[in-house]
Formats: structure tokens, C-alpha cells, sequence
């Protein structure tokens, strides 16, 4: 069985629609709702955030708020390659996306000779980096960060010292860099990037699979398809942002996308990959209450996590 921990990271510093650090509370509400025990019954640590720099002036346009996400970076990392060490099965409840680069930098901590596979189930690749991000926000960069890459053959922007010395810190961070090969990245439900994204997933034919194949092939062969194509990976990280769901669902979260997945296309795809020994780390992010009515989009995202870790805990 399973020792699981929650690692609860309420920053919302790399977001750029205000509310995601609320998404933990709001997920831990819907559990009450449920009349579930869950957040009692596990072990957790929460995260220190850097928060009030939302109160402050933007430094760097190009990757806002980086100084305080190096912060949040170090935290996480180490948080994760703790519990990791001490046998703890990891499970993380985020507010933005972009800390699952610390995530991904604790699992190499933890596991430096480990081949990592990530399965990035998003309706973003979040492959930017301070040379081509439209929006400056951090979310958008953490798997260009994992992968070690600033693409600067479509820079767009020409980033000043410091922050360039900051991304620097970002992708080596644990001092391994890639943490991550780009082949070993399963893009699912990915529907909204920008062409500056799509240059490197072609660059380095990384594997996308579509919400529509998924709902053509189902859970099962999807699953057994993206660990066969893992094979050669030793640890398997999954993340879950909620908005691969389909926006229809998905109104309590920043970013929401048509054609996503619906909530029991993503149960049914988690909980199986859950069942795969490899899989050593589970995150969830991007839950935002104040954009939602009636708490729906914890209340899905809740459902998701407690079915994944009873699947956890049978394994």
C-alpha cells in the first residue's frame, strides 16, 4: 500500500486571472459537501506562498513575478524530493499551473538517475519561455522549464539580464537540467498553444493525443498507449489541469477551452493510469472558485482526486 501525502501549494503568482490559490480551500469545501473524511485522513504539509507580490509592481513583463516563483520553486522541489525520499507517494493540490516545474525538479531530486515520463493532461502545453510568452505569466512555461529549452529561435522578445538569470535558475534547478526529455512527455487533451509552442513539439516530435482521440479509442487503449510509448521511463509523473475539461464544465478555472474532455472521460483516464506501479507523483492545479457558480469545478476536481488515490490505495 501506498503512503500518501498531500502537498497543498496555494500560489497563484504564475497565474494571470486572479482567484487559483483559493482552488485548494474550495476543493477541501466540495470534500465537506461530499461528507468525505478525505483531507483528515492523510498526512499534509502546505507550501508558503508568495502571494502578496500580486500586490506589487511586475518587474520582469516577460516572465512576471519570476523572483517569487524561484522562491515557490525551491519550497516544492524540496517538499516533493522529502516525501518522496521518506516513501511518501506525493500527491499535489496547486493553485497555478506553473509550480509543476518544481514538482517535476522535486521527483529528479528525489531520484536523480530516474527516467522521468510526464503525462501533461492540459488544455495548454505550457512550452513558452521568457523569449516568446504572449502574456508574461509563468503558467505558461513549466514544461519548457522541465525540458531545459528557451527557444530562441522564436524569440519574439529580448529578455533583460535578471530575468534571463532567474529562467536560468528556474530550468536548473536541483542542478539537473533536463529534468525532462521531450520525448518522454505525453501531451493529452492539448488544444490551445501558439505556434512559438508548436515549433517545438514538432522540433522534438513530442507525443499529442487529442480529446477526440480519447473519447474514439477510450480510456483503456489510451492509457495502454501512452505507457507502451513510456516503456523506457523508470517514474511516470501525472498532471491534471482542470481545464482539459471541457469549458462547458470547466468555468472555475482561468483558461477554460471547447473541446476538452468531460468529468468522466478524466476519471476513467486517471484512475487507470493510477494503476500503472510507475506512477510516482499526481498533481492537480488550476481550480480558480471566484470565476464558478456553485463550486463545480472543485467538485469535479475533488471526485477526480479521491477516485485516483482509492485507486492508489488498492494498488
Amino acid at each position: 500500500m501506498k503512503n500518501i501525502k498531500l502537498i497543498e501549494v496555494p500560489s497563484e503568482i504564475g497565474a494571470g486571472t486572479r482567484g487559483a490559490s483559493l482552488g485548494i480551500e474550495a476543493i477541501k469545501i466540495a470534500a465537506l459537501d461530499f461528507m468525505s473524511n478525505f483531507f483528515i485522513h492523510f498526512p499534509s504539509e502546505k507550501i508558503q506562498t508568495e502571494n502578496k507580490l500580486l500586490y506589487e509592481p511586475i518587474e520582469s513583463p516577460y516572465a512576471k513575478r519570476i523572483k517569487g516563483v524561484v522562491s515557490i520553486y525551491d519550497k516544492v522541489s524540496k517538499a516533493i524530493s522529502d516525501a518522496m525520499k521518506n516513501n511518501f507517494f506525493p500527491v499535489v493540490i496547486s493553485g497555478d499551473h506553473s509550480t509543476a516545474g518544481a514538482t517535476i525538479a522535486g521527483i529528479k531530486m528525489a531520484k536523480p538517475k530516474s527516467k522521468l515520463g510526464v503525462i501533461w493532461i492540459d488544455a495548454h502545453a505550457d512550452l513558452h519561455t521568457p523569449y516568446t510568452t504572449p502574456s508574461g505569466n509563468l503558467h505558461g512555461m513549466p514544461i519548457a522549464a522541465s525540458i531545459n529549452e528557451n527557444n530562441e529561435e522564436c524569440a519574439v522578445h529580448d529578455v533583460d539580464d535578471e530575468t534571463a538569470k532567474y529562467w536560468n535558475y528556474l530550468k536548473n534547478i536541483g542542478k539537473i537540467a533536463p529534468k525532462v526529455l521531450p520525448e518522454d512527455i505525453v501531451f493529452i487533451s492539448l488544444r490551445d498553444y501558439e505556434k512559438e509552442e508548436w515549433h517545438l513539439i514538432e522540433k522534438y516530435n513530442m507525443k499529442v493525443i487529442t480529446s477526440k482521440e480519447v473519447r474514439n479509442k477510450g480510456a483503456e487503449n489510451i492509457v495502454r498507449s501512452a505507457i507502451r510509448y513510456l516503456a523506457d521511463c523508470t517514474d511516470i509523473y501525472i498532471s491534471f489541469d482542470v481545464d482539459s475539461l471541457d469549458s462547458s464544465i470547466s468555468k472555475g478555472t482561468g483558461t477554460p477551452v471547447s473541446n476538452g474532455l468531460k468529468e468522466r472521460e478524466l476519471e476513467d483516464l486517471i484512475s487507470k493510469f493510477m494503476q500503472n506501479r510507475k506512477v510516482c507523483c499526481f498533481e492537480i492545479a488550476e481550480v480558480n472558485p471566484t470565476l464558478d457558480k456553485e463550486n463545480l469545478m472543485a467538485e469535479i476536481a475533488f471526485n477526480i482526486l479521491q477516485r485516483s488515490v482509492n485507486v492508489l490505495m488498492m494498488n
